[in-house]
């Protein structure tokens, strides 16, 4: 089974912390590194930046309700491969199945390492963790070290902001849809996610 190793201090540390994973394997196996997270996509919505002509001052609707779901999102930027689900509440059940389902996306024969943050549903001991998968908690009050959140802030931008959702429904489609979006564009998984503090040794 899978495991849940401690927090690390900084980014400084990663490589030993890689090392002692890649230790416990059978020799030869590959590492995976790979980041996880969860937006929130509800009716009140974000406004965000639009082209306009100069003079001019656009218009953007802004829903007052408060349906939403929620996308939990991993991607693995060395290989531009992604695993993603919409799931109506943020909690260790919905983790459960977003793990096997990011298990099914590990290569054959490698490991996945997963950086996230320590969310009480990424640490609960009651989680099953598959073989191929080992969580590797982020440090404390440190969003800029999961590049997820930059591709959250894309997928707003470009697919899920200045709209109106008319149903619960209606929210689930539109993420889904951002989602399979960003799986036919691997390039951009990997120009948004990639980090030399992570990859570059």
């Amino acid at each position: 089974m899978g495991k849940i190793l401690m927090p690390w201090r900084n980014s400084k540390n990663l490589p030993e912390r890689l090392a002692a994973i890649r230790a416990g394997l059978p020799a030869g196996t590959e590492l995976e590194l790979c980041w996880q997270d969860e937006a929130r996509v509800g009716q009140k919505n974000a406004i965000t930046r639009r082209w306009a002509r100069r003079g001019t001052r656009p218009r953007a609707p802004h829903d007052q309700r408060t349906k939403w779901a929620y996308i939990f999102g991993a991607i693995c930027p060395a290989k531009g491969k992604a695993a993603g689900l919409v799931m109506p509440f943020a909690d260790t059940e919905a983790m459960q199945v977003h793990l096997a389902e990011i298990s099914a996306t590990v290569d054959r024969g490698a490991h996945s390492v997963i950086l996230l943050d320590q969310a009480g549903w990424h640490m609960s001991a009651t989680l099953v963790i598959p073989d191929n998968i080992t969580l590797l908690p982020l440090p404390p009050r440190s969003p800029g070290l999961n590049p997820v959140e930059n591709l959250w802030q894309f997928m707003r931008d470009n697919w899920l902001s200045n709209r109106v959702f008319t149903s619960y429904d209606d929210i689930v489609a539109h993420c889904c849809d951002a989602w399979n979006k960003l799986l036919d564009r691997p390039w951009k998984i990997t120009s948004i996610g990639l980090r030399d503090w992570a990859h570059g040794f």
